[in-house]
């Protein structure tokens, strides 16, 4: 199964967490990382090339570090410019069938996503999954690593998620 994860960070420069997992990531043969932050420095996404991507893809993954309860904002233009032409054009079937993932890295921990102030982490991606399954994928239960840290991070757990094709769909 061919995956393609499209990843963005704001302050990639500055990252640690992500870089490393970014790397391991490499290492796997069926798996296209394309990091949308270096991609387009411009913050101008080529709708077409993308589109191209997709199709070649049986599986999406969006991978990000969670800002402010939600994506990067150049995660979000490629929302806007790719979706919108994905819904609009004679490309509205290319989701079809396809699974769709997210794995998100956070600095809080886990206790801070439960639900006591206000939402939950299911809630908070709902947006996300909700769309991609408006579009004709399945998804699949979300990776969320919190707390992250260089140093302790699950590269083996990180690794069999990326390479999952299990069908479990959450949030009905």
């Amino acid at each position: 199964m061919q995956t393609l994860l499209l990843f963005s960070h704001t302050f990639w420069e500055n990252s640690k967490v992500n870089k490393a997992l970014l790397e391991s990531a490499k290492t796997l043969s069926n798996l296209k990382v394309h990091n949308l932050t270096e991609t387009y420095k411009d913050g101008v996404i080529d709708v077409e090339s993308e589109i191209k991507l997709l199709r070649d893809s049986q599986k999406i993954i969006f991978q990000f570090p969670l800002f402010w309860y939600g994506t990067p904002s150049l995660m979000k233009e490629w929302q806007d410019q790719v979706l919108t032409h994905i819904l609009y054009s004679k490309d509205s079937q290319v989701l079809q069938g396809k699974k769709f993932q997210i794995i998100v890295t956070i600095g809080g921990a886990k206790e801070s996503y439960d639900g006591h102030h206000g939402y939950g982490l299911e809630v908070i991606l709902s947006p996300l999954t909700n769309t991609f399954k408006y579009c004709g994928c399945d998804v699949l239960e979300s990776f969320a690593i919190f707390s992250a840290k260089v140093d302790t991070l699950p590269l083996q757990e990180y690794l069999t998620v990326l390479q999952s094709d299990k069908k479990e769909k959450i949030w009905e």
